[in-house]
């Protein structure tokens, strides 16, 4: 059994690194043992059973006591279990790491390093590999295209080092490190999501707020990818990313630019799905959509709360987001020296 962090139980640790779990099975293990394997050791960890079905992921869990385990008796999704491990935790730094994600041994390391040069940022993401073939890319941070449309920067390419330190659009929930006080006064993961597109919704808000999130290219995971929920393709995926990213224009979008963005949402959404290996989810896709128009006025009644904290002009949104249509149909990672610090 991997060692757990730090001896010191009384004291407040640097970071709490939550791990939400349901029907991770074997994954949670190797998860755990790369956790406890970390050269960073003032962190607690936390495990939340998001009431799965496999009664194995609490058992794994609790072969590890360094890890504080949390059984619901509700699937709360990983919103609402992203924020109550933002609840509970003691740390500063609130870490999310997936339970299909192996962490390198100096990758909390290396986040918290970064934290050191750059006092001013308050969200950081992670190198994403994938698992079965670390030279493939699973994601350098998160990606806004102008037509709405979010990706991974740089999923399934060659990693050749096209990973710098540098600014992204939003971070991965497979692995971010946030400022824990920042996370819960924006308000958390949005619960009406329950799983997918959560994290660019914060990304979004982050932007908005004016706080940028920094790409660390030396904290590495090695990812699975959607472990918990059937795959990419599954229909709980396709349905939850479809409606979801509807939602975050809904929200944030700058008023100016929403004339022109879900136009142009609308006209992607059915370039990608017309693709030969989407048509079968179309009538999914459909249904979708009208769970996402459906949804419309609670976004729009969030909206406004939203719009409140933002602090960012819209020129630096725009400037946040690409432009170009190759970025989006090539997945390319879009990097950007981290801007100034705003007085």
């Amino acid at each position: 059994m991997a060692h757990g962090p730090g001896d010191d139980k009384g004291a407040q640790p640097a970071a709490t690194v939550c791990v939400i779990a349901y029907n991770s099975g074997p994954t949670l293990r190797a998860c755990l043992e790369h956790l406890g394997a970390q050269t960073f050791r003032d962190f607690e960890a936390l495990v939340i059973d998001n009431a799965s079905p496999d009664p194995g992921d609490a058992e794994i869990a609790a072969g590890f006591p360094w890890a504080r385990l949390i059984r619901n008796s509700d699937n709360l999704g990983f919103t609402g279990a992203g924020n109550q491990g933002a609840r509970e935790g003691r740390g500063r730094w609130y870490v999310l790491l997936n339970p299909d994600a192996y962490a390198e041994p100096d990758w909390l390391a290396q986040l918290m390093a970064a934290t050191e040069r750059h006092p001013q940022v308050r969200s950081f993401t992670s190198r994403q590999v994938v698992a079965e073939d670390p030279g493939l890319l699973d994601g350098l941070g998160d990606v806004m295209s102008i037509t709405g449309i979010p990706y991974r920067g740089g999923y399934l390419s060659p990693d050749r080092g096209q990973a710098r330190e540098g600014e992204v659009f939003s971070p991965c929930g497979a692995a971010l490190m946030i400022d824990r006080e920042l996370f819960l006064r924006l308000g958390g993961f949005d619960e009406a999501f329950f799983c997918y597109g959560e994290d660019v919704d914060l990304g979004y808000r982050l932007q908005l707020a004016d706080e940028p999130t920094l790409l660390v290219p030396d904290a590495t995971i090695r990812h699975v990818g959607s472990a918990s929920s059937g795959g990419r393709k599954s229909e709980f995926a396709v349905f939850h990313g479809t409606r979801n990213r509807f939602w975050v224009l809904f929200k944030n979008t700058p008023a100016i630019l929403l004339p022109l963005v879900v136009p142009l949402h609308l006209v992607a959404l059915i370039f990608i799905y017309l693709r030969r290996e989407n048509r079968p989810h179309i009538g999914l896709i459909w249904t979708a959509v009208k769970a996402a128009f459906a949804g419309a006025p609670a976004m729009f009644r969030a909206r406004r709360g939203v719009q409140r904290m933002r602090r960012a002009s819209f020129a630096r949104i725009a400037r946040a987001m690409t432009w170009n249509p190759r970025d989006l149909s090539g997945r390319r990672p879009v990097i950007k020296p981290l801007r100034q610090p705003r007085p």
